[in-house]
């Protein structure tokens, strides 16, 4: 099977799994093509296990799919552009302090807290994790998903302030998430124990870094759109912000994904004001959301079908319901720390420690990272782990934000606007 032919039925596979979603089951675009992905993977198990051998052929298929590159190298830039572009500076500086606890701080907690917690919570289900390798889960875990998180904010009915932290963080803590992993899988697969200098200098180099070459290209950008005045031009022009900044990046070393944050939120803002006509403006977002939406759907799709390459016995099944709770124990305890340090100079509204706990939608990125993983008994657990938390909280949490946060609120009343069911991917 050619790579063109692999991606046309994947792409067809999205097209008629989001034609039934819309018109026979009706739930949110994303969550709908994943479940019925994950419904086909099942029949296609059972199948398999009762001797139709043929049905192995969806398995080869999806080995010829790097997730991997197809998201972090790929997908990626394009999702976290499209979503940084409605990202409004003015109200993201508000929030600065806020957003960079929780993407900081955060994660390094929930890492220690989530890795503690499988450490012994493996050993409770009879598969035994080193240390070393709980971490790994905690940190390739503890990042909550932009691609996830804001699919649920389209429509999710959350108070603006929130959204901010919550859009805010998603966007920013990749940096910090994959610097704690690239360390932590370096000391569990090679015994690599970096000091102290070596990890702050590698966040130095991937999150600031990555910071300052997206401020950098997003000005070039804004420029660029300034002395053109041609919304064809200049879509163009965006997209090759999105590509090629993403691989220079990536060739110097640097986060990709946060460079391309900033960049679109620069874009997204003063560009808007001062380099776009209405025209060009509205062709600009009509392109990404256009693009933010396919990509959303083939990715899910994939993380519905990912189910088919994992190891199935009643240890690991245990094992990801022990994950589900550590997860959200550490997302509890990360979020509450941060705040409640901070209450002092930035007072926030009751509700939202419980708020941004459940708002933290894990997704592609947890999974990317996992199957990243050299082959072994470890990456199948952390696997099988990770697929749990991030069908939980895609389904289960993505689905029920809306009812949760008129709960959670006094009065029920979010300050914002909206049908009942969020988007959720």
């Amino acid at each position: 099977m050619t790579i063109f032919e692999v991606f046309a039925l994947l792409i067809t596979l999205t097209a008629l799994f989001s034609y039934l979603n819309c018109r026979y089951v009706g739930l949110p675009t994303s969550v709908g093509v994943m479940l019925i992905a994950l419904v086909v993977s099942g029949v296609l198990i059972a199948l398999r296990a009762a001797g139709f051998e043929e049905t192995r052929i969806a398995s080869r298929f999806l080995e010829r799919i790097d997730f991997d590159a197809a998201l972090l190298q790929g997908a990626l830039s394009f999702l976290l552009f499209a979503g940084a572009l409605n990202i409004n500076l003015a109200e993201l500086a508000e929030e600065k302090w806020t957003v960079a606890a929780l993407a900081i701080v955060g994660v390094v907690i929930s890492t220690v807290v989530a890795g503690t917690a499988i450490y012994w919570g493996t050993r409770w289900a009879g598969l035994p994790l080193d240390y070393e390798w709980a971490l790994v889960f905690g940190a390739l875990i503890s990042p909550t998903d932009p691609i996830a998180v804001l699919g649920i904010l389209k429509r999710a009915r959350v108070p603006r302030s929130l959204e901010i932290q919550i859009a805010g963080e998603s966007l920013f803590n990749d940096g910090t998430g994959v610097v704690m992993f690239l360390v932590l899988s370096g000391i569990a697969i090679g015994g690599h124990h970096p000091t102290a200098g070596q990890v702050g200098l590698m966040f130095v180099q991937q999150a600031l870094g990555g910071a300052a070459l997206g401020v950098v290209l997003g000005w070039i950008t804004i420029l660029l759109l300034k002395s053109v005045d041609n919304y064809r031009v200049e879509v163009l022009i965006t997209l090759a912000l999105v590509m090629g900044g993403y691989a220079l990046a990536m060739a110097l070393g640097t986060s990709g994904p946060i460079a391309i944050v900033c960049a679109g939120v620069l874009v997204g803002n003063q560009g808007r004001a001062l380099a776009m006509s209405d025209t060009t403006r509205h062709h600009v977002d009509t392109f990404w959301e256009l693009i933010d939406d396919m990509l959303n759907a083939v990715l899910f799709v994939l993380i519905g079908f990912e189910v088919l390459v994992l190891t199935f016995s009643r240890r690991l099944f245990v094992a990801g319901l022990v994950a589900v709770g550590a997860v959200l124990l550490a997302r509890w305890i990360s979020v509450a720390l941060p705040v409640a340090a901070m209450h002092r100079w930035r007072p926030l509204a009751r509700g939202t420690v419980a708020i941004l706990t459940w708002s933290g939608v894990r997704g592609g990125i947890s999974v990317a990272m996992a199957l990243s993983l050299p082959e072994g008994r470890e990456r199948d657990i952390v696997l099988a782990m990770t697929y749990a938390v991030v069908a939980f909280s895609v389904v289960v949490q993505g689905l029920t934000i809306n009812r949760f946060i008129r709960a959670v609120l006094p009065g029920g009343d979010t300050g914002a606007s909206g049908p009942d069911r969020p988007e959720s991917p």
